[in-house]
């Protein structure tokens, strides 16, 4: 078990090393030559020279990749070109705003999908399970920012529930939070819903047909007990795999739905990076959301041994 924790730490590395060297690529697959590109087109020769220098665009590629690489992990993610303010501190400031989304976003999604899924795959063929599965394939064909735009018209402009856009967070108090956050939440949450949801029901439904589910039927095993204790629990490795893959799902659709409610976390951040090709704060975002989903699916891998003892590595 210790030996498996340790292998799986081990083979973070490599993939943390590729896509750091994807990342640092990133300002080269640019046409053309990236301090002119970064400029912009009415940028002066001096500019121009300022940001090659700023970058270390003068010297070998293999000397900056390297630099680049030690300062990364000495936790220097560079200096923001715009704004020349360190990229760690920005990522910081907007740190906040998307991990509450997205934490609240995958507890509400398991909370509403798990027992929709084991549902519909207890109730199969019947109009439960088609009502359930409408509402999984709709969750998952609507666009985040359709979803968006439709909850911020019904809740926030006809009924008044909720505030249109913007942010509280927690130290506003518990109530500003929860409702800023609510459906942002509801909006990025419907579509893993829709994944997890669906997965749960084949994962149950699978696991519904085994011999031992009959056998604990013959036996007059309550309905509850035979869902919750016998199927679902050995239908929890898929679910949960299909949980570690859908972050990636989760952190697209998190700058998507900051955009549309005017969240300050890291999605916007993002953006705003992009439109001002400011190549620094891109590479630390896209450092941190790998990072991130790396961590989640090792955890989830670990999980394994938890989840299923007869999974031995």
């Amino acid at each position: 078990m210790y030996a498996y924790i340790i292998r799986r730490i081990l083979a973070t590395i490599p993939v943390m090393a590729v896509v750091a060297v994807f990342v640092f690529l990133l300002l080269y697959l640019t046409p053309g030559d990236p301090a002119v590109v970064i400029a912009g087109d009415y940028a002066r020769p001096e500019d121009i020279e300022r940001i090659r220098e700023q970058l270390g665009l003068n010297r070998p590629l293999y000397v900056q990749f390297f630099t680049w690489a030690g300062n990364v992990l000495s936790g220097d993610l560079g200096i923001s070109i715009f704004s020349n303010l360190p990229v760690s501190k920005l990522i910081g400031q907007r740190l906040e705003p998307t991990l509450a989304l997205a934490i609240c976003t995958t507890i509400f999604a398991i909370v509403v999908a798990v027992p929709l899924g084991v549902l519909a795959a207890w109730k199969a063929h019947t109009w439960v399970d088609r009502v359930v599965m409408i509402f999984a394939v709709l969750g998952f064909s609507v666009p985040v920012f359709v979803i968006g735009y439709v909850l911020m018209w019904a809740f926030s402009l006809s009924l008044g529930w909720f505030p249109v856009q913007g942010y509280k967070p927690l130290s506003a108090g518990i109530g500003p939070f929860l409702s800023s956050i609510a459906l942002p939440t509801l909006a990025l949450g419907l579509v893993y819903v829709a994944l997890i949801a669906r997965m749960t029901r084949a994962s149950v439904m699978e696991v519904l047909t085994e011999d031992y589910i009959r056998t604990a039927r013959a036996k007059g095993v309550a309905n509850r007990t035979l869902l919750m204790r016998h199927a679902l629990k050995n239908a929890s490795v898929p679910i949960v795999t299909i949980i570690g893959v859908g972050v990636a799902l989760l952190i697209g659709g998190v700058v998507v739905t900051e955009s549309v409610f005017n969240i300050p976390g890291l999605g916007r951040l993002t953006i705003d990076a992009v439109l001002r090709r400011d190549y620094p704060i891109i590479q630390g975002v896209i450092l941190i959301f790998s990072g991130i989903y790396v961590l989640v699916n090792l955890l989830i891998d670990l999980s394994y041994t938890v989840l299923d003892p007869r999974i031995r590595y």
